[in-house]
């Protein structure tokens, strides 16, 4: 099942998927990796999705990934004595830690540590941003606010603090319930929700100890005046614009998705764009043309993958949204201003090292030779990811001996990955990259492949080789150092 496209689709998993036929309809459609969202998933529902998806991968001999996304720490406001209330401009509302229920004049915020952090000139956001307050006056258990934007309030809506660092952790203790459950049924990425600084992704990846990639979801102000932190420690990011759009003002969000987008792409993580992307065809089996550009800006920015959210989750059409959002990016792929805009977007590498070169020199002499495919030997799939990071114009063929790795690189750029046993020697090594190249579709006899290794083989990390062969003859035909 070789894509015609580079860029990768991760479907959410909701009400509307729950069938095997149904998830099975998705990938036959596009989808190369599916989002399992804890929000709404219980742990029985967690092991039945993957269990599906393990048993499709099967009997599809496709690796498909498996992204757990952590729900994250839910700020909402207490109750109403009547229900609800509506602030009018001007008013001046009272946030504290008084368990009765609220009236026009205050309302509990049951979390005693951002009432202890909220500054005077901090903006409060109700309700995805419906009603905004900015605080005027603060006390250890209780802050006053002025309405900036009126509107109604009702019972436990949400809080965002867009100029608050809030001193909580992302994980609270159902995200560690979650975390826990996810890993033992072998996921192949973690999400975490509401990352304000790069301690949120350092504290997962504690205790992932590598049993899952850690991708940062970028919702906060907090974590755009660190970004280049975040993406250090994390090993993907999700532009995570719904709440982004929330927190910070709806203009600014384009500029910010293009500046994600290219930073964790010059130091090589992938990048996913999501929320909202088709988000019409919940109800429609055709997208806006609106919607249209906004997948295929993405795609001439060179994201790793988009996401589809409530279009596969909860939509009417999950298997025609996949679809779509598949011919949208294979058809910006082949336009002809496409390798211009994504070749413009090469940065300089930070502090590059000898496999680093190894991947840039890969590219170039693909692209010299028009080579049908760059095959990378490859065990943890850092080799994958640096050859993906430089945006070739030959798909890559990543090899691996890990069937964890090929589930993970399902996410990254261009790769397609099989499981297989390590290469043994030289010979081995050109003659079954030559085989695959041959048999996944990606090229026929005499056509040119790029080899890339490590010496000696199996050994993570030692990216070293690079070697020109023709499908179809097992000898070595050409070399490049």
């Amino acid at each position: 099942m070789r894509r015609l496209r580079r860029t990768k689709i991760i479907a959410t998993l909701g009400p509307a998927t729950v069938d095997k036929a149904v998830i099975a309809g998705l990938v036959r459609a596009g989808a190369d990796v599916f989002r399992i969202n804890m929000s709404h998933t219980d742990h029985a529902a967690l092991a039945n999705y993957v269990r599906i998806i393990r048993e499709i991968e099967t009997e599809m001999e496709r690796a498909i990934g498996i992204l757990c996304d952590l729900q994250g720490p839910k700020l909402r406001i207490g109750a109403f004595e009547e229900g609800s209330i509506h602030l009018r401009k001007g008013d001046v509302f009272v946030f504290d830690s008084d368990p009765t229920p609220g009236d026009v004049t205050r309302v509990r915020l049951p979390h005693p540590e951002i009432l202890a952090a909220l500054k005077v000139g901090d903006t409060i956001l109700i309700d995805d941003g419906r009603v905004r307050l900015h605080v005027v006056e603060t006390a250890p258990e209780r802050a006053h606010a002025v309405v900036d934007v009126a509107g109604r309030l009702s019972n436990r809506k949400g809080v965002s603090l867009p100029d608050t660092e809030i001193p909580i952790t992302s994980m609270t203790s159902k995200d560690r319930a979650d975390l826990d459950a996810a890993l033992k049924e072998g996921v192949d990425w973690v999400a975490i929700s509401f990352v304000q600084r790069p301690e949120d992704v350092i504290e997962v990846k504690q205790i992932t100890k590598g049993r899952a990639l850690v991708m940062a979801k970028i919702e906060k102000p907090q974590a755009i005046h660190r970004l280049d932190e975040v993406i250090e420690v994390s090993d993907a990011l999700m532009v995570a614009r719904g709440d982004l759009g929330v927190e910070v003002p709806l203009e600014r969000v384009p500029g910010l998705q293009k500046r994600i987008n290219r930073s964790a792409r010059r130091l090589g993580k992938p990048v996913v764009i999501a929320t909202q992307m088709l988000e019409s065809m919940i109800l429609s089996p055709l997208p806006t043309r609106a919607e249209v550009s906004d997948v295929a800006t993405a795609v001439f920015e060179g994201a790793d993958a988009v996401m589809l959210s409530a279009e596969s989750a909860a939509g009417q059409y999950p298997q025609d949204a996949v679809a779509t959002m598949s011919r949208i990016a294979e058809e910006v792929e082949t336009d002809a201003v496409f390798r211009s805009i994504i070749n413009a977007q090469r940065g300089e590498l930070p502090n590059p090292t000898s496999a680093d070169a190894i991947a840039v020199a890969a590219r170039d002499v693909a692209q010299t030779l028009h080579s049908k495919a760059i095959c990378a030997w490859t065990s943890s799939g850092t080799t994958a990811l640096r050859i993906a990071r430089e945006r070739p114009q030959s798909p890559i063929l990543a090899l691996t001996p890990k069937r964890d790795t090929a589930r993970r690189l399902a996410l990254v750029w261009g790769v397609h990955a099989l499981e297989t046993r390590d290469a043994v020697d030289i010979e081995d090594m050109v003659k079954r990259a030559c085989e695959y190249s041959k048999s996944e579709g990606f090229g026929g006899d005499g056509d040119r492949v790029i080899i890339v290794a490590g010496m000696p083989f199996g050994s993570p990390g030692a990216t070293n080789m690079i070697r020109i062969a023709h499908v179809g003859e097992a000898s070595l035909t050409e070399e490049a150092p």
